[in-house]
Formats: structure tokens, C-alpha cells, sequence
């Protein structure tokens, strides 16, 4: 089977997730800001075929870079999570047009390069799945940057439906409407059950969001 690419392989959701991914017998390839941050998560998934890589999704090159060693070691994936996201309280007024900046390049901009790094290879072998996190299923004033960046999500999913769907490729969202803790509503595990299940529907199934 194909293999995973999970950016943004925090504790959280992107850990529970390249774990559901691999106990399926996938490859996959963790990419993180933190070298211990990424090597921590691949200890977790034990003696699974993983890659663990640096990057900083608001840096294009290397972005790109890591995505490439993934693929030279395991082929185009099947399944892509894009799971980086910049989360802090902030209101109108409370950033500089740079902070805000700063927040859409992981929040949305980080999502785009990665899509057009891989899509295209994805349609052209005609499967796969590219899945983001999503959020705020409403705005929250208190949570403006983060209420851009999880609207401008379900934008991108959108245009890459629009572009790719056809050809096979099938981009959804994840939206959690809530605080991720393991007991909780939104337990990491049943969080990443949702992936596998949009990685795993048919054309005529595909959902484009799920909220949760």
C-alpha cells in the first residue's frame, strides 16, 4: 500500500492520525518544525515504516524539500494530511498586519504549497486523498487569525476539488470543533478515524467536510 504524508505531526491529532494511517500497513512520512518535536512522534509509532523530516511549513523551499525526500523513499502518497496550524487568542485590533500574515502562511499558505507540490502527481496517477484539519465551524471573535485561517481551509479543499476531483484526487476536511484532549469528545483517536474513513470512501461517498 501507498504511504502517508502527515505535516504538522504534533502530539495531537497529526500523531493519532500517521498512527491510524501506518496500523493499516501504510508507510508514512512525519514532517514537523521540531526535530524532537518529529522524532518523538516516530518513536511513538514503534517499529513502523515511517520518515521523520524537519520543516518549516512557512518556508517554501524547505517545505518542498521534505516533501521530495518523502516521495524519493516512498513513491507518491496515497493519502496527505495537512495538519499545521497556528493557534492563539487574538481579536481584531490585537495583530499587526504581519502577525496576521504570519498566521495565514501556516494556517492556509503552508496547506497550498503542499497541495500544489503533490496534487498534481496524485491526480495524474488518478487516487488519493488530501485532507486538511479544519476548525471553527463559526467564527469566534476571540479567535480571529485562527477564524481566518480555518475559513480560508475550507476554501482551499474546495479549489482543489474543483481542480483535481475529477481526475481522482479526493480533498476534505477534518473541522474539530473543539479542544483536543485523549477521553474527551474530541479524542485524538477517534479524531483520526474520520481520516481514514474520507481516505477511504469512494467517489460516490466523498464528503468534503466533516464536522465533529
Amino acid at each position: 500500500m501507498s504511504g502517508a504524508i502527515v505535516v504538522g505531526v504534533g502530539p495531537g491529532i497529526g500523531l493519532a492520525v500517521a498512527r491510524r494511517f501506518v496500523r493499516e500497513g501504510m508507510s508514512a512520512g512525519l514532517i514537523a518544525r521540531s526535530d524532537a518535536t518529529v522524532k518523538a512522534a516516530a518513536a511513538e509509532l514503534g517499529n513502523a515504516d515511517v520518515l521523520s523530516v524537519t520543516a518549516d511549513v512557512t518556508d517554501e523551499p524547505g517545505l518542498r524539500a521534505a516533501l521530495d525526500r518523502v516521495v524519493e523513499a516512498y513513491g507518491v502518497p496515497e493519502v496527505v494530511v495537512y495538519n499545521a496550524a497556528l493557534i492563539q487568542p487574538d481579536r481584531i485590533g490585537d495583530l499587526s498586519a504581519q502577525q496576521h500574515l504570519d498566521a495565514l502562511a501556516v494556517n492556509v499558505v503552508g496547506a497550498i504549497t503542499t497541495a500544489a507540490h503533490l496534487a498534481p502527481a496524485m491526480a495524474e496517477r488518478g487516487s488519493g486523498s488530501f485532507l486538511i484539519t479544519g476548525g471553527m465551524p463559526a467564527s469566534k471573535p476571540e479567535y480571529a487569525s485562527l477564524s481566518l485561517g480555518k475559513a480560508g481551509v475550507r476554501t482551499v479543499v474546495s479549489l482543489l476539488d474543483q481542480q483535481y476531483g475529477a481526475a481522482g484526487l479526493h480533498a476534505a476536511s477534518v473541522t474539530v470543533s473543539g479542544g483536543v484532549a485523549p477521553g474527551s469528545v474530541w479524542d485524538p483517536d477517534e479524531i483520526a478515524n474520520h481520516y481514514w474513513r474520507l481516505h477511504t470512501q469512494t467517489p460516490a461517498e466523498w464528503m468534503h467536510e466533516v464536522i465533529i
